[in-house]
């Protein structure tokens, strides 16, 4: 049994890089994602399907890749994963305010970063007019 967990592990390592150094060669972006990063650990929601193409198109890949220089750098890949510098802190509240009093002038964590860049765009869009899912169960969906 212990023989196929470690293939299976190696069998993720290998897709997981296969997608990364396929996005780094064509140049563009993967046109749905879910937001369901493994360092959050156990999920207490669901991940986050979101029209990763549309809001790149929208908005430029800087907006969420903030560490590249330019949307070039990012579409060259690979993209650092947000978990590499937002570390997992059970502590975090769902909240935009609290998480800019907690992480004011430092990098937040990254529940705080998501929210932060997704929910914080999110409700800026509906003030403008725009159409934006801005509660909990829209964009963590039981489906």
């Amino acid at each position: 049994m212990k023989g196929w967990k470690g293939l299976t592990v190696i069998l993720a390592i290998a897709a997981f890089l296969a997608v990364g150094y396929t996005f780094a060669i064509s140049g563009s972006c993967p046109e749905k994602m879910v937001i369901k990063d493994p360092a959050f650990g156990t999920f207490k929601k669901k991940g986050v399907p979101f029209s990763h193409k549309k809001h790149a198109d929208m908005y430029g890949c800087k907006e969420c890749h903030h560490t590249a220089k330019d949307d070039a750098a990012v579409k060259a890949g690979p993209v650092k994963k947000c978990s590499e510098c937002h570390k997992a802190n059970a502590a975090e509240k769902n909240s935009i305010g609290y998480c800019k009093r907690t992480y004011k002038g430092k990098a937040p964590g990254l529940k705080c970063a998501f929210h932060m860049n997704c929910w914080g765009c999110h409700k800026k869009a509906k003030k403008e007019g725009k159409k934006a899912p801005t509660g909990c169960a829209k964009c963590h969906s039981a489906k």
